[in-house]
């Protein structure tokens, strides 16, 4: 009898302990450990532009970069550093600390440069990397508006194969991005062009002063002077016709393979912490979706391509390969 009773309270602490461990409340699962949060940026950004302060690319600059400014929460302070088709500022930006306080208002330019020589044999476009791509460019050429010897692309075209070598194109520097498409449309064309090389302001100036017969310039410089009455635009290098001058013709509408543009857009050197970079790419891609950047770009006749970091690495990486064919076909390449 004593036997059954302690074999009774056997089994019921043993139902006790059981429904106790039934009824715990279960572990949470453990949260994964969030990353820490940098604290970037703490102080004004140096932004390089690489080409003279009142251009067109100078003015979409500073627009970009104090819009961006206010939501990053520093100043962005915007310094043009001007020559060698892009390379002075570029190398400027590389010798500075990859730390996300200097950056660059990056371009084509990069490319032609680099395969131009003139950039170190260790500095082409994946020196760097990208933050966010904001816009693609046209470029067009041009003669002065009382220029009456040419009126069409056909007749600037005759001429030149019936004077070889002897009208003369003005663009911006030797190994500019405007340089490359002066040289790419007398090749597709079939002309020989004397190219003259200068910064863009000489460039306009030597046009409308007489000294050269046409410019190859970006769009947006272009179509300010054509609304000025002071150039007749002959062609634009684009794939389609830019509604700011929808009567000009494109390269590719008159049968000539070349519409290369130029993409334009935010870059820090490569070895920029990813976390500095997620914090640059989602204030730069906000501030190219924002309809006032969007009103603020309409007039110049750019075209809005905003990209995040990722796709603009790849841009760049497709460009480059595009710019250095070009150049290696029409004898420019040098590395």
């Amino acid at each position: 009898m004593r036997t059954r009773k302690i074999v009774a309270i056997v089994l019921s602490l043993a139902l006790i302990l059981t429904m106790a461990v039934g009824c715990s409340k279960p572990a949470e699962p453990q949260k994964p450990a969030e990353e820490p949060k940098i604290n970037f940026p703490e102080k004004s950004i140096d932004m390089t532009i690489l080409f003279g302060a009142g251009a067109g690319a100078d003015v979409i600059g500073r627009k970009l970069a104090d819009m961006a400014s206010k939501e990053l929460g520093q100043p962005i302070v915007c310094n043009n550093r001007v020559g060698g088709g892009g390379a002075v500022g570029y190398q400027y930006v590389l010798g500075t600390a990859p730390d996300g306080y200097n950056i660059v208002w990056n371009s084509t330019s990069i490319s032609v440069a680099y395969h131009q020589g003139n950039m170190p044999a260790d500095q082409g476009f994946d020196a760097f990397r990208g933050v966010a791509n904001i816009t693609q460019e046209a470029t067009a050429l041009a003669i002065r508006a009382d220029d009456n010897r040419w009126n069409t692309l056909e007749e600037f075209i005759a001429y030149a194969k019936e004077h070889p070598g002897e009208v003369t194109v003005a663009n911006s520097g030797v190994g500019s991005f405007n340089h490359l498409i002066a040289a790419a449309i007398g090749d597709v064309a079939g002309v020989e062009l004397k190219h003259i090389p200068m910064d863009a302001k000489q460039s306009t100036t030597s046009l409308l002063g007489g000294q050269v017969d046409a410019i190859v310039n970006m769009a947006f410089d272009i179509i300010k002077m054509q609304e000025a009455g002071q150039v007749k635009t002959l062609a634009v290098v684009a794939p389609e016709r830019l509604k700011q001058i929808p009567d000009v013709p494109t390269m590719k509408e008159k049968g000539y393979d070349l519409d290369l543009m130029m993409y334009r857009g935010i870059a820090v050197p490569k070895d920029t912490p990813d976390e500095v970079v997620k914090i640059l790419e989602e204030a730069f891609v906000k501030v190219g979706n924002d309809p006032e950047f969007k009103e603020f770009t309409e007039p110049y006749g750019v075209i809005l391509d905003i990209k995040g970091a990722a796709e603009f690495d790849a841009l760049m990486a497709d460009n480059d390969a595009i710019v250095a064919d070009i150049m290696e076909k029409i004898g420019i390449k040098k590395q």
